[in-house]
């Protein structure tokens, strides 16, 4: 089994790493306009770096870590490889990682009706710590489901879900660790105004963002229990809570997701 990646930054680098990391590094061929990445991929994982339609030739696997918006020219450079190889009876499966396209419209950027698994994951994939929603055509068959989900293991938690939550999902997981990163950023940089060390504030508050995210995940507490069991009538954490609601912080996330929902709806749009 062969497994190509075209596209590895940010999103697609996280993809590819953990691929290798499930054993696989020297049967990933990778592609990709930048250079010094597909030379850090050669020398890290062993990869073999190649051009797209080479690369579309030879793997069974086609992860996609390429922006909406550039899909379609992709897709252009390798039609003629898939649908010769769908009408020879080897057609690859292609794994889309593009948020607002549909799996029916990378079909048509392709060309031809072959397997497709839509995933979207996030970034702490390349630590092992991601999130990765996927959904499949109805041509995936079991054995490739199986063989997707043992390579992606390392990656970290992959859910299926019908294709119509894909979007609502990447509002959420996708985007979550920007939304993450900025409340990091503002705890660390008050604990530096109330006269912690800038090093000691960014450790303390991404570990207990970590720690925390951690207990929801072990325990299953509902985040309200958890908070309540840390509030203490009339003490400290109950006058940040106060002053967190005063600033409108629940609002502003709860309309960040949605406003991270409603452009990946136009994303699929255009």
């Amino acid at each position: 089994m062969m497994i190509g990646c075209i596209g590895i930054g940010n999103m697609g680098g996280a993809i590819c790493g953990a691929v290798c990391r499930s054993g696989l590094g020297k049967k990933v061929l990778v592609c990709d306009a930048d250079g010094a990445k597909t030379a850090a991929f050669r020398e890290q994982y062993g990869c073999e770096a190649v051009d797209s339609v080479t690369l579309a030739v030879q793997a069974d696997y086609i992860f996609l870590g390429i922006k909406p918006q550039y899909m379609a020219d992709v897709l252009g450079e390798i039609r003629d490889v898939l649908e010769k190889r769908v009408l020879d009876g080897a057609c690859p499966v292609l794994v889309t990682m593009a948020a607002g396209l549909t799996m029916a419209r990378i079909r048509e950027m392709a060309g031809c009706e072959l397997p497709v698994i839509r995933i979207m994951p996030n970034i702490p994939a390349s630590v092992g710590q991601g999130m990765i929603m996927y959904t499949c055509t109805e041509d995936v068959t079991d054995a490739a489901k199986t063989a997707f989900r043992e390579m992606l293991a390392p990656a970290g938690v992959l859910d299926p879900v019908p294709e119509n939550l894909i979007d609502a999902g990447t509002a959420v997981s996708g985007c979550g660790p920007a939304f993450f990163c900025l409340i990091v950023e503002a705890m660390a940089d008050a604990g530096v105004a109330c006269g912690l060390p800038r090093q000691k504030a960014m450790m303390y508050a991404a570990q207990t963002m970590l720690g925390t995210a951690a207990t929801l995940m072990e325990t299953g507490k509902h985040p309200a229990v958890f908070k309540d069991e840390v509030t203490s009538p009339g003490g400290s954490t109950i006058a940040g809570v106060k002053a967190m609601e005063n600033a409108g912080v629940r609002a502003g996330m709860m309309e960040a997701v949605m406003a991270a929902y409603r452009r990946n709806l136009e994303l699929g749009k255009k």
